[in-house]
């Protein structure tokens, strides 16, 4: 039988009297329950194998990149609102990563959200990593291009069906590609 004594136990507890929801949020993480994914090579469904994940340090990217594009995809930066002219991009296409080219989002997936933002109910599978966001102390669920992890922006889960999830991005770390273009050649 395990003791506790009073002081041991306030020790303990009383952080999460003061922060009740990262507390629970942490629990929920490590409980193995959580829906998130650092790993570089999963196998997917349909015999798929996930992007490999680029061995490139990300001060590499700043020459190819624009400041406000470096900001966001390396240092998790935020574009405004309604700043970018992808979240009223209707036309049939790709979205593919601004940093590495990969592609991230199919048209077809794309919702007005009405926030402001390009928003997609699901990626192209096995292409976005997902990891918890504590920045804004409320976790959140981020995403990263899962093959130079650039980041993109975050999930939240009040999309359309059939996933019921809504992939937020900074229209500033994608590039789209019409329908019947060429996609770019994947950087390195």
């Amino acid at each position: 039988m395990i003791r506790t004594n009073r002081r041991n136990f306030l020790l303990t507890a009383a952080p999460l009297a003061f922060f009740p929801s990262t507390a629970l949020a942490a629990l929920n993480a490590c409980s193995g329950n959580a829906a998130m994914s650092n790993n570089t090579e999963d196998s997917l469904q349909n015999g798929q194998v996930a992007v490999r994940k680029l061995d490139k340090p990300e001060e590499e990217w700043k020459p190819v990149l624009s400041d406000a594009e470096y900001d966001v995809l390396f240092n998790e930066a935020t574009e405004r609102a309604g700043s970018s002219p992808l979240d009223k991009e209707n036309r049939a296409g790709t979205f593919v990563c601004a940093a590495c080219y990969l592609p991230l989002f199919e048209s077809s997936a794309k919702f007005d959200s009405g926030t402001g933002w390009p928003s997609f109910y699901q990626p192209i599978a096995g292409h976005v990593k997902t990891k918890r966001d504590f920045k804004l102390i409320w976790p959140r669920t981020e995403y990263h291009c899962a093959r130079c992890g650039g980041h993109q922006g975050h999930i939240f889960d009040d999309g359309p069906k059939p996933t019921g999830k809504r992939y937020c991005n900074n229209g500033i770390a994608l590039r789209f590609v019409q329908a019947g273009e060429k996609l770019p050649e994947l950087r390195s």
